[in-house]
């Protein structure tokens, strides 16, 4: 199933259940919002109320999880480019979820940075939660994947040792356009990933390069903090970012972001300056 949030002529944001070019509407069902989908860990679209996809705007597949985990540095290439040691554990911070926006919606360049960069990930939802579970269950406790765009302003990152602040800007957290749950996927880690602007390769890879692997981020992050339905883990990015080319290479308003991962979609994200 795919999983996305959208509204009508009404502009109430439901979920729904992208089958084609048509959504079911899973509020029908009793479903409140995506989270609630999520935490009931619903991987099939029961019958109700259907839209065609071309009558309805869509939006971040969730706008609310209890926490948004980010990993840095976890591609090899990605290390390198930035000039730091291949991490001994998973490199962690954290997104507000007040950044989040969904496919379509523009990323909005702060006059705080003058380096704005984009970053293309995969990201997986937890269905299941739990405390301490070993990576031989990870299967068991992730509902699905999605895309992220962690967008980043550089100058405000490298200011201190703190990441979350400067990744976490208004409309910093693209995603979407769906979650799709972890039954289609037959295998996380052999997914192709890239990002373009305006039809410009930036980045290319395949998710068999992370360092750390699903199974591995889950274990980890709950040895720590019992994890939570409809947490999401953004697994990081390969290399190609703005920072590690030469010239470095910031996003510029006009600009259209599309990150691309197999099996899960595209997202794609005007860029616009800050008023």
């Amino acid at each position: 199933m795919k999983l996305v949030s959208f509204s009508t002529t009404d502009g109430k944001i439901r979920p729904g259940a992208l089958t084609g070019d048509a959504i079911i509407d899973l509020s029908g069902a009793g479903y409140a919002d995506s989270l609630a989908v999520i935490a009931s860990r619903l991987t099939s679209a029961p019958e109700g109320s259907a839209f065609a996809l071309d009558q309805v705007r869509l939006h971040a597949p969730i706008s609310n999880p209890p926490r948004i985990f980010a990993i840095g540095m976890n591609y090899r290439d990605h290390a390198a480019e930035s000039k730091m040691p291949l991490p001994p554990v998973p490199v962690i911070f954290f997104k507000l979820h007040t950044s989040i926006i969904g496919p379509g919606e523009p990323i909005i360049l702060p006059k705080a940075t003058a380096e704005p960069d984009y970053e293309a990930e995969m990201a997986f939802v937890i269905g299941k939660g739990g405390y301490r579970i070993p990576a031989s269950a990870w299967r068991e406790h992730v509902y699905g994947f999605t895309i992220v765009n962690d967008v980043s302003a550089r100058d405000v990152q490298f200011a201190t040792s703190q990441w979350s602040m400067a990744k976490s800007f208004n409309t910093f957290c693209p995603l979407g356009p769906a979650i799709v749950t972890a039954d289609e996927i037959d295998d996380p880690h052999e997914l192709a990933i890239d990002l373009t602007i305006d039809g410009e390769m930036l980045q290319s890879s395949n998710t068999r390069e992370l360092i750390f692997k699903v199974p591995e981020l889950i274990e980890y992050i709950s040895s720590i903090a019992p994890l939570l339905p409809g947490d999401i883990v953004s697994t990081g990015t390969p290399g190609g970012v703005g920072l590690g080319r030469n010239p470095r290479r910031w996003l510029r308003p006009g600009e259209t972001v599309t990150v691309t991962v197999e099996k899960l979609g595209s997202l794609s994200n005007p860029v616009v300056a800050e008023e």
